[in-house]
């Protein structure tokens, strides 16, 4: 259509007469003569509104999802986080306790064999002098620690200082095939010397080849001049074969070390001898064996049939 005076009259008339149509709608309300007309343009473009809207909301859905599965993810990981450190807590609590009952034990052994200790901690193992079985310490002679002190532990004798330095020293532990330590039977007292055997039990000969052993009796460290390289009483492990005795001058038995040598941790340097010879003192009780079964006699006594008085 061209811009012509008719045109542009029309379109002023059309403009008009649609200000009208709304002004009669919006007067009518409910009433509006133009209702019927709404409805049906309702019905014919509804179906085509509701599938835009089906179409748009999965994309509006997904939006939400990945935003709810972010939030979602972050509490995951919160929680995650929160439960680890609880792990963590939990472990170092249960580690913390472990060590105070290891360091009590310790405590208790040095109270009664009168042992002055320094405490330590095992902070490597191996053979840094060439010895086999050797571990190392966090202390040195800036804590007064010096070459031939016996080491201990809550369960018994662990070994001797070979090599000492500021703040660290080496301890040759008393499985080493080269550590031997002058040893005393309880009970009887008599003397031997324990040798380390690795992995194996200590290998232990007494003096005495008559000496009456049996198996699980204790023994403990007989001690040397002026506590060093040993102190006496530490207890030193529990007779678990006797040899036969061939008529040689000594008699060998195997004992089983009281420290466990893979799985040291704190430990104690005596770093002063007890006054006088604790002896068996320092050994704990020993366990009780099972009650016996009380034996019940059952006697039964014979029924004399009454004499029959025919």
């Amino acid at each position: 259509m061209r811009d012509t005076r008719e045109s542009r009259l029309l379109l002023v008339l059309l403009i008009a007469i649609a200000f009208a149509l709304i002004t009669v709608d919006i007067r009518g309300g409910e009433e509006s003569p133009l209702g019927g007309a709404r409805q049906a343009a309702a019905s014919a473009f509804g179906p085509v509104e509701n599938g835009v809207a089906s179409a748009v909301d999965p994309i509006g859905n997904a939006i939400g999802a990945v935003r709810d599965s972010g939030e979602r993810h972050s509490r995951i990981a919160a929680l995650e986080r929160e439960n680890a450190a609880l792990k963590l807590r939990l472990g170092s609590d249960a580690r913390t306790r472990s060590r105070a009952a290891e360091l009590d034990k310790i405590l208790r052994t040095a109270g009664a064999g009168q042992y002055s200790v320094k405490g330590a901690q095992v902070i490597a193992i191996g053979a840094a002098q060439g010895f086999s079985w050797t571990v190392t310490i966090d202390v040195g002679s800036d804590d007064g620690i010096a070459r031939d002190m016996t080491v201990l532990n809550g369960d018994g004798l662990v070994g001797r200082v070979t090599t000492v330095g500021p703040s660290t020293a080496t301890v040759l532990l008393a499985n080493d095939p080269d550590f031997t330590v002058g040893t005393r039977l309880e009970g009887s007292g008599e003397l031997g010397f324990a040798t380390g055997q690795g992995g194996r039990d200590l290998r232990v000969q007494l003096l005495n080849g008559k000496t009456v052993v049996k198996k699980g009796d204790r023994m403990v460290t007989f001690g040397s001049q002026g506590g060093k390289p040993f102190v006496a009483g530490v207890p030193v492990g529990e007779v678990t074969r006797v040899d036969p005795s061939r008529g040689e001058l000594t008699r060998t038995v195997q004992v089983r070390p009281f420290a466990g040598f893979t799985r040291l941790d704190l430990v104690g340097v005596v770093v002063k001898p007890p006054r006088k010879d604790p002896r068996d003192a320092v050994l704990p009780p020993k366990p009780k064996g099972p009650k016996p079964t009380p034996t019940v006699t059952v006697t039964a006594t014979p029924t004399i049939p009454a004499p029959d008085g025919n």
